[in-house]
């Protein structure tokens, strides 16, 4: 059974049982306690928690999903993967443990034709219930094992749902491992399928230590993941996930690259480098797709990671040539069909891994000269190579730690493997955490703002038709601490149950204004969201005390709500004529829109010509001035994807879509505030293009008075410079050219004059020179600025035979410049050394490397001590430069 009919399979099952198929949601989750969506639940954890109530009681998806948690156990188990697809169903206290169990082995068995005698089940230690239910299935008792919280209690890593499992696990045979079940061997008996009981809260702590289980869902849940990789391995009948319809195209791929065939499951390090750059590449292909770029930290970083391992790899099985860009095209002509975000974003992905594996073949070959350097100087120290050179190859450079060992062993060298890994330990641990304080305050956070709900409920956001609300405090806090009452000068976070506050989303800043009660006053300095339909407004408390359950008066700053309105359409109708101009690859990537400017994002491959950009600021201006209708209305998703209304990238949506037009050039899915007429939006002046990144472009404009303001400015400072220039305004660049080139002219003439006097200088200079057996030394306190020395220093020091230079001057501070020969730097001497003690002599320090090198200080006074004393040093080093 091929990949496609295996979702549509379990799809139709379970609509089938009346589930809605849900679209998996992006690789970035809306989440801040999150990194990456790990699981199929995760944009469904509103609902287990009760913070929204869904329109479905049961749902199925097909989730994308990334994890590298076990990253290094891809390509080493035929099973782990770094990216998967997640075959799930879900209840919202619907059915429960029975429905599940049933439908999970009707499925597998009748309809995937797994064999039974083949099937284990693994269940939590105290749950006798669904080893009940599994037993009356039929599964015998010596095939049904318990295991611990470990292994059979679920959750996201982070507190939140969780609950105790059941899992259904395949017998592979004999060849893949030891008799005894999944608690012997889970190479052997790969599981298949999780069943999730979800119906606790866990609170803080370590999986593998047990982490506390902190209370009850509001209800029983269920959320199984069934994987796709490993289901198509054993429908296939193939070995590994690499095998399998999902990768094996891309993994054919590298046998081609690599001239020579995949030698099987037991290969050894080889067959795991093949496994590992197939299967890094579908999750780069697919993270690239979802938005996330290389960088060096967070999702970014893991990205990176994943990019440079496979490279690595590629590189170990002897492919010299780039290979991401052919290996994630593979994976788009394979897989594009099922996932049309690959396809949309295919230029972007081959863009970005291009420009990274060039820089990460440019790292490796920095990386390989510092090594050389650091071995050529363990090699003279009679030392191995430290742990902390290897860290800091690895850290600094991205240079590989098998690499290091190899050539440090090529060399004859040791390298102290355990101080690297300390130093590695010490790194991770550090970031972890880093990692855990910043989830445990989102989730901290988020626990405040649920408590809040279940108490008064989500936030009536009223702002779409008015700036004013009538409304009640529900909740005070500071971080996460609910407080009672809060008095002047402090800043805290407010929810009011009515709010016409627009709360920060899709790139439009969050609103500000004043909200009053009958004993105070605060001002709102800003609005985001803080659970799903939950409005958290920041606030300084400017008078009085704030006490929640207090009626209040909620006003919105209503200019800076209108600027930005204007800005919102604006960035609407510069997307609809950037794409018109330049092609509709030219979508939008990411906005920000404030009151007065917009910052637009979107994908490019190179820069935008100027008379292109001009073009698409008249575009925008004049369709703007006719004044086009701003309409919005709502309708299903579905509904609004058939008119054309453009989705944009990374957003949420719900079934129930906002869609706003723009006279006829616009339509796009939208929960921002706009203008009621197109000329509102108007006039629009780019101020500036850029790129952000691989593919990525950037424009930033103005709009509305701001836009009329920033003219206003440009043509003051054109006039004033066309007075200063004596010529009418619109003669005024062609002067200012003529002028220009004129200096020029004159500076070119200034540096010949200062060549001309710089080698007399070094002439008269090199006649006074003294011999030092067999060399010449030049050591002369100079009246020259102090930025002539080091270029006169540089021109003595290019005199045939072996010599040193050193040039001192006094203007307000002391400055000397040493220099010698290539031939004797060459031998190891260091021009720093002459200028060591000079430099303390001045108050000062010295600095620079190899040839040529720089001192100054504060008591030029002391200058001819110095001069001396680095001229002694010179005469010294010179008898014996040995």
């Amino acid at each position: 059974m091929r990949s496609p009919d295996i979702r549509s399979t379990f799809l139709d099952f379970f609509s089938a049982r009346d589930h809605r198929v849900v679209p998996s949601s992006p690789l970035i989750p809306d989440d801040p306690t999150l990194l990456l969506t790990a699981a199929g639940m995760n944009q469904f954890k509103p609902y287990m928690l009760g913070e929204s109530v869904p329109g479905h009681r049961r749902a199925t998806s097909v989730q994308k999903c990334a994890r590298t948690s076990d990253i290094d156990n891809v390509g080493r188990t035929t099973r782990h993967a770094t990216f998967f697809e997640m075959l799930g169903n879900f209840s919202f206290g619907d059915y429960f443990k029975e429905e599940t169990i049933g439908w999970a082995w009707e499925l597998l068995t009748e309809h995937f034709g797994l064999d039974r005698d083949r099937l284990w089940v693994t269940v939590y230690l105290d749950d006798d219930e669904a080893e009940r239910m599994w037993r009356r299935l039929g599964v015998p008792g010596e095939r049904v094992q318990r295991l611990g919280m470990a292994d059979n209690y679920w959750s996201m890593s982070v507190p939140g749902p969780c609950g105790p499992s059941s899992e259904l696990h395949y017998d592979r045979g004999p060849s893949f491992g030891r008799e005894g079940g999944p608690a012997v061997d889970g190479e052997r008996y790969q599981e298949i399928w999780n069943l999730v009981f979800m119906q606790n809260l866990r609170g803080e702590g370590p999986a593998k230590e047990g982490y506390p289980i902190v209370g009850e869902l509001p209800a029983k849940n269920i959320d199984t993941g069934l994987g796709m990789d490993r289901l198509a391995a054993i429908l296939q009948g193939v070995d590994t996930v690499c095998e399998t319809d999902l990768v094996a195209p891309t993994f054919r791929l590298v046998q081609e690259l690599a001239g020579r065939e995949y030698p099987g499951r037991d290969g050894g390090e080889e067959s795991v480098s093949f496994r590992v750059v197939a299967e890094h590449a579908r999750s780069v292909a697919f993270l690239i797709a979802d938005g996330v770029l290389p960088g060096g930290d967070g999702r970014g970083y893991v990205l990176r990671r994943l990019m440079r391992r496979a490279i690595r790899h590629a590189r170990v099985l002897g492919i010299g040539e780039p290979v991401l860009a052919a290996l994630t095209g593979s994976v788009i002509d394979n897989l594009g069909s099922a996932w049309p975000e690959l396809e949309r974003r295919r230029e972007v992905i081959r863009q970005v891994v291009a420009a990274e594996e060039d820089g990460f073949d440019r790292t490796l070959r920095q990386g390989s000269r510092l090594l050389d350097g650091a071995i050529e100087r363990a090699r003279t120290s009679g030392s191995g190579l430290s742990g902390r050179t290897a860290f800091e190859l690895h850290d600094t450079y991205g240079f590989p730690i098998d690499l290091t060992v190899d050539a440090a062993r090529a060399a004859g060298l040791s390298v102290d493997e355990d101080a690297f890994g300390e130093f590695l330990e010490r790194q991770q641990r550090q970031a972890k955490n880093a990692e855990r304080d910043r989830k445990g305050g989102a989730v901290a956070r988020q626990d405040a703002y649920r408590r809040i709900v279940s108490r008064h409920g989500l936030t009536e956001f009223v702002g779409y038709d008015s700036t004013r609300a009538d409304a009640r405090v529900l909740g005070l806090l500071d971080g996460s601490d609910l407080l009672n009452e809060a008095v002047e000068g402090q800043e805290i976070d407010v929810v009011l149950d009515r709010s016409p506050f627009y709360a920060e989303a899709g790139g439009q800043v969050g609103d500000t204004g004043l909200v009053t009660t009958p004993e105070g006053t605060l001002e709102i300095l800003d609005t985001r969201p803080g659970l799903d339909g939950l409005h958290v407004h920041r606030a300084r408390v400017t008078g009085g005390a704030i006490r929640a359950g207090a009626e209040a008066e909620a006003v919105v700053d209503a200019e800076r709500r209108a600027a930005t309105a204007r800005s919102h359409s604006a960035t609407h109708v510069l997307h609809a004529m950037l794409r018109r101009v330049l092609g509709d690859h030219a979508a939008q990537q990411g906005s920000r829109v404030e009151p007065g400017r917009l910052r637009f994002d979107f994908a490019h491959f190179g820069a935008v010509e100027p008379g292109a950009l001009t073009t698409v600021q008249t575009l925008v201006n004049d369709y703007l001035l006719d004044d086009p209708d701003v309409r919005v209305w709502e309708a299903n998703r579905d509904e609004a994807e058939a008119a054309g209304a453009i989705a944009l990238f990374g957003e949420k949506y719900g079934d129930r879509v906002r869609i706003v037009d723009i006279g006829d050039a616009s339509r796009e899915l939208c929960g921002g505030t706009h203008v009621g007429h197109g000329a509102q939006a108007g006039p629009v002046h780019i101020t500036g293009e850029s790129s952000i990144g691989v593919g990525l472009r950037r424009i930033e404009a103005l709009t509305g008075a701001d836009a009329l303001r920033h003219h206003d400015r440009q043509q003051a400072l054109l006039i004033e410079l066309a007075g200063l220039l004596n010529v009418p305004p619109d003669q005024a660049p062609d002067r200012l050219r003529q002028r220009l080139s004129a200096l020029a002219e004159t500076q070119r003439e200034l540096d010949r004059l200062r060549r001309r006097d710089r080698a007399a200088t070094a002439e008269r200079l090199a006649s006074r020179s003294e011999q030092v057996d067999g060399a010449w030394l030049i050591a002369e306190l100079l009246d020259v600025p102090p930025e002539e020395l080091r270029p006169l220093a540089t021109e003595l020091a290019q005199r045939p035979g072996p010599g040193a230079v050193i040039l001192a001057t006094a203007s307000g501070t002391a400055t000397l410049v040493s220099a010698f020969t290539r031939d004797l730097a060459d031998a190891g001497l260091r021009a720093r050394d002459l200028l060591t003690g000079a430099a303390q002599v001045v108050g000062g320090g010295a600095g620079g490397k190899g040839a040529i090198a720089q001192a100054g200080g504060g008591r030029p006074e002391r200058l001819p001590e110095a001069l001396t004393l680095a001229a002694a040093t010179a005469r010294s080093t010179l008898r014996s430069p040995a």
